[in-house]
């Protein structure tokens, strides 16, 4: 006798989170509870990702159904997949019912959970939510969950992004004289690897008996090893090694899409802010952008004044790190004069995520910081509204996740950097090193 498919009870966030869902089930099938789309209605309204997923799903949901009605056992979604019904919101069983003093979604959602466990006796059920706190709410009335996985990142995907430089001790003395001296600048790959190294491999040699390292990377259209170069842009200098490979990424014309990971104070948007700079007679417009994580749930439209006074919180970080660029030059000089002119002109424009969203982006220096904050749908979209020219630079620290339903595994700045890894257009370097100052350095080691 084959076992029956599973039911898996989905909450609002999970959702919220991919409305593709329900296609992630396999053959098992889905119950979503009346609290669910009463919490959907909500949030359908806006241009955000959040309303984008709630308009995607119910729309989805009312496809499938037609004019049918869900009856007991709902409707089909798809090809070996399971069904897929709204349920009525049902209470919880009479000892339960004074654990849970407040009348909210939450418990209405965990208590439709226990209805249909209770009435499917023959059946694995299990509620799936992205929210801890539910989670710890049913295990406490021994309701069956767990988390929406479908996403998520394995370890050990995550650490070979992390690792993405080979270090090399002892190079041969005459391979790294051609490759920082000779006149091409670059080896044959087999010179250091048996087999062809993937695209954008980087590479850290050292010199015998030395501490200096020779920065290289496998070029797949030369298909040979090449020096990477200290390049300076904007009055920035990298200051290790992995800066170096983040400045030769962000100024290279053959790369179009980079990612830079690391803790505070490593560098990441303020060398892919001065890689823009140097190069913005090659762009139309340079963007600096970041998603707009409220506290208690406030959007921008709350915040008081104009809207250059709404986004002033958000942007400054961003402010700053221009800053640092403009304190390179006296006051009054050429290169100071032309970031005023920028911008004045709006050739260079800082703002949040939240206003770029909807654009097309042609031949645009795109710089998309705090990318950690994203979701794998949002930096998808993101990339998909490239035009022709526009290069697109995340910048973020996985470690630093400030939206509640997003981990460092399921984020969409560690899925850019798993998915894309050995694509020819793509570069990933994980800063390590902060550079901002001794004291920052300790505190995001130690605290």
């Amino acid at each position: 006798m084959s076992k029956k498919p599973k039911i898996f009870v989905l909450d609002t966030n999970v959702i919220l989170h991919d409305h593709k869902a329900l296609r992630k089930f396999q053959e098992n099938d889905l119950v979503i509870p009346m609290a669910v789309i009463e919490e959907l209605d909500k949030f359908k309204k806006g241009n955000d990702a959040l309303a984008f997923n709630a308009r995607g799903f119910v729309r989805e949901i009312d496809r499938l159904a037609g004019d049918k009605l869900f009856g007991k056992t709902g409707v089909p979604i798809g090809k070996d997949l399971g069904n897929i019904k709204i349920e009525v919101n049902h209470p919880f069983p009479p000892e339960l019912r004074d654990c849970f003093m407040d009348d909210i979604q939450d418990h209405r959602i965990i208590a439709t959970a226990m209805w249909v466990r209770d009435n499917n006796p023959d059946r694995f059920v299990a509620l799936v939510t992205k929210d801890i706190n539910m989670r710890m709410k049913s295990k406490a009335v021994g309701m069956e969950v767990q988390d929406y996985l479908s996403d998520r990142i394995e370890e050990e995907k995550i650490e070979n992004t992390v690792k993405e430089v080979l270090v090399i001790d002892n190079a041969p003395t005459d391979v790294l004289q051609t490759l920082e001296y000779g006149a091409s600048g670059s080896i044959p790959w087999n010179v250091l690897s048996e087999k062809e190294p993937r695209a954008n491999q980087l590479y850290k040699l050292r010199w015998e008996g030395s501490e200096e390292f020779v920065c290289a990377r496998y070029d797949t259209k030369r298909k040979e090893i090449v020096l990477v170069k200290k390049h300076h842009a904007y009055g920035i200098s990298p200051r290790n090694p992995e800066q170096r490979f983040a400045l030769d990424a962000c100024l290279n014309k053959d790369i179009p899409l980079v990612s830079l990971t690391g803790g505070a104070g490593t560098g990441k948007t303020l060398l892919a802010l001065a890689a823009a700079l140097e190069q913005e007679k090659d762009f139309d417009q340079i963007i600096l952008s970041r998603p707009t994580v409220t506290l208690g749930n406030q959007e921008i439209g709350f915040l008081p004044g104009d809207q250059k006074m709404k986004m002033s919180p958000y942007v400054q970080p961003l402010m700053d790190n221009l800053d640092v660029i403009r304190n390179c030059f006296r006051p009054g000089s050429k290169q100071a004069q032309k970031l005023e002119a920028m911008l004045k002109e709006e050739k260079l424009l800082i703002s949040p995520l939240a206003y770029i969203r909807g654009r097309s982006l042609g031949k645009v220096y795109f710089i998309i910081d705090e990318a950690q904050n994203l979701t794998p749908h949002e930096v998808k979209t993101i990339i998909t509204r490239s035009g022709e020219g526009t290069k697109m630079v995340f910048t973020g620290d996985i470690k630093q996740i400030d939206q509640p339903y997003l981990d460092q595994w399921s984020n969409g700045l560690s899925h850019l950097g798993e998915k894309m890894l050995g694509q020819p257009l793509f570069q990933h370097i994980n800063l390590r090193k902060g550079e901002r100052s001794e004291l920052s350095q300790i505190a995001d080691k130690l605290l």
